[in-house]
């Protein structure tokens, strides 16, 4: 692809959230197993978080392996447990390079411990950076998010920490893991499929939709750039009409 793109830096989305589907199918096209589309997938994360880096975004966050994940195939959900743990090793020396602060969000404390020693330690060494916020979602379920922040308010309506009435948006959004980043601005799904899959359902209520047939491990800066562009061509109203944006 070597489409020209005429991007306007000053309207980026501020942050980009992915659904980095296809990784499977990829390896079956090619006659590999899906461990290989799972490996090259992770090429694509580097090449995607590098491209962001550079284009000055603020916020990227990845769906790295959902609560439904876990009924995948016993030995598949391992492999990708062993190849995060890997890839977090791996890139942190670009991390640090590149000023990159690694987040996470979602129920940490049910991954194995590997994981979770490997995780607190890139996040503590890179706590301080301040370029692009990369955040994986792991272990990540919407509903649960929600679930667990309605839990939360409810103990805080009942111990008379708040009340009922202090509840609205930002109350709600001070309680779900995201509670330090901005809302979604724009979310891209690879692979043909053209749904959510429970993921950051309150934070893309107002997010664009962008969808292509590409696999994940095919995905390139250009085919981000081709995103980014069809991003800014479109009318953000919010609620308004086109009139009240001139």
């Amino acid at each position: 692809m070597n489409t020209e793109f005429n991007l306007n830096k000053e309207k980026l989305p501020r942050h980009l959230a992915i659904i980095m589907d296809g990784n499977g199918r990829w390896a079956k096209k090619n006659g590999f197993l899906r461990t290989i589309g799972h490996e090259n997938g992770v090429k694509t994360v580097r090449t995607i978080v590098e491209a962001c880096t550079e284009l000055g975004l603020d916020y990227l966050t990845l769906y790295a392996f959902s609560t439904e994940n876990w009924n995948r195939p016993k030995f598949e959900v391992q492999m990708l447990m062993k190849l995060l743990v890997k890839s977090l090793k791996k890139e942190l020396k670009t991390f640090t390079k590149n000023n990159i602060r690694l987040n996470a969000i979602g129920n940490l404390n049910n991954l194995p411990s590997e994981v979770r020693k490997e995780l607190t330690e890139v996040l503590e060494k890179t706590k301080e950076n301040t370029k692009l916020t990369l955040t994986l979602a792991l272990n990540y379920g919407s509903r649960e998010e929600l679930v667990s922040a309605t839990k939360e308010l409810c103990n805080k309506v009942k111990n008379n920490i708040i009340s009922i009435e202090d509840i609205d948006d930002s109350i709600i959004n001070n309680h779900l893991y995201t509670k330090m980043m901005p809302d979604v601005d724009l979310v891209i799904r690879t692979s043909g499929e053209q749904r959510i899959s429970n993921f950051l359902l309150w934070q893309i209520a107002y997010a664009e939709l962008y969808f292509t047939e590409v696999l994940w491990p095919d995905f390139t800066k250009d085919h981000l750039m081709e995103a980014l562009q069809n991003y800014q061509d479109r009318e953000r109203r919010f609620g308004k009409t086109s009139e009240q944006l001139k």
